[in-house]
């Protein structure tokens, strides 16, 4: 990155237009909300709470949030993931490592685990970018299911319309 020269004031704002098609950003002063009805539930005290849809491109960012201990789900990921985690840890039964608060994780493409909350957790949240599909599988690989980018869409639809902030309530962070 170039330093400024004396012949330029680095408080002065950029002055051309933005690109005329460019995406608005996505700025989300709280990200965990306090209004409970934000946190979309995918399974008993399991939730997610979206931070950008992006169907463009196939992915999605949210916080995961657990509040109860035991297996969560096993896991396929085609393509890479990110996570950093905000409250409490988990792990992997397939590796010895435990994601912890303040921590970082990627996932490499083609990773398959099962997500586990140990039993002194009360509570976690992890901050997650999943690119493309998350297929659910048995022990074996046989697919038993699976999310993308639309499915979390539709869910996020479905239950802001239930509690009634409105199915498109969601718009705001689909790209």
């Amino acid at each position: 990155m170039p330093l400024e020269t004396e012949d330029t004031d680095a408080r002065t704002p950029y002055q051309l237009p933005f690109p005329k098609d460019a995406q608005d950003e996505i700025v989300i002063p709280s990200a965990i909300p306090t209004d409970e009805r934000v946190w979309v539930p995918q399974a008993e005290n399991v939730a997610f709470r979206p931070l950008c849809l992006n169907r463009s491109q196939g992915y999605w960012m949210n916080l995961l949030r657990v509040r109860k201990s035991g297996v969560l789900s096993r896991h396929r990921h085609p393509q890479a993931v990110h996570g950093y985690v905000i409250k409490g840890k988990w792990h992997y039964l397939e590796h010895d490592w435990v994601a912890e608060e303040g921590g970082y994780v990627f996932e490499a493409p083609g990773e398959t685990h099962t997500l586990v909350v140990p039993d002194d957790v009360e509570e976690m949240i992890t901050m997650f970018q999943v690119n493309g599909v998350m297929l659910y599988v048995d022990p074996w690989g046989k697919t038993q299911g699976y999310e993308d980018v639309f499915t979390k869409i539709e869910m996020c639809r479905a239950h802001y319309e239930k509690v009634g902030l409105g199915a498109d309530y969601v718009d705001q962070f689909i790209r």
